[in-house]
């Protein structure tokens, strides 16, 4: 089970990391992104085994790899709202330890930032769900932090005052657990769809996405 769950690590690397077209070098088996979810969770459930037999220095290459492999996973996720944004607008900075939910309405953007479990904002903003660029702003964000795409920052806190209740990620269910699961993703967007209408503003989830800092 080592050597398998060690060929479907290294099989799931070569996925991630394959600069080949359409991965034509790669085993049948690694190609699609089901097979290698699925390769990726035997590879955990086994990891015990599979580790058991690598060498100190074999485990700092592999996280070595590993890290690159998340940052570049990372900046494919960013992304994702890029449609959601005027070409005018300059993209919106998504906060760490949290994520940002960005609705495009003609070309108008609104992008609404969430704070992950732990974490609050570095200003009240309750009655502040969102930030806006628009053609009334100049196509410049609207934000508390002067100049710059940053809409908000999400430090470490014992308690979460600063935001409105639908601000923060549930504990537990931070924003890649969210992203990850379709009808968690749709059950956050909809909540902003609602509250975009409540202003006034006839938003459509078509339009919408959810990026991860």
């Amino acid at each position: 089970m080592a050597l398998q769950g060690t060929l479907i690590w290294f099989c799931s690397l070569a996925v991630l990391s394959s600069t080949a077209p359409q991965h034509e070098s790669l085993p049948q088996n690694c190609t699609s992104s089901g097979q290698l979810l699925e390769h990726l969770k035997v590879a955990v459930e086994n990891s015990e085994s599979l580790t058991s037999e690598w060498s100190a220095q074999e485990t700092a290459q592999i996280l070595l790899t590993l890290r690159s492999l998340n940052d570049i996973l990372h900046q494919h996720q960013l992304k994702g709202c890029q449609d959601a944004e005027p070409k005018k607008c300059p993209e919106a900075k998504v906060p760490e330890n949290g994520g940002l939910i960005c609705v495009r309405v003609a070309n108008n953007s609104y992008c609404k930032p969430l704070c992950s479990h732990g974490y609050d904002f570095g200003f009240l903003r309750r009655s502040r769900i969102y930030e806006e660029c628009t053609e009334q702003t100049g196509f410049k964000w609207r934000t508390q932090y002067i100049g710059g795409n940053t809409l908000a920052v999400c430090n470490a806190a014992a308690i979460q005052i600063s935001g409105a209740s639908t601000a923060y990620f549930p504990k537990d269910q931070d924003c890649l657990t969210t992203k990850s699961n379709s009808q968690l993703q749709s059950s956050i967007i909809d909540v902003f769809i609602t509250e975009l209408k409540g202003q006034g503003i006839q938003a459509d989830s078509q339009s919408a996405c959810l990026v991860c800092g």
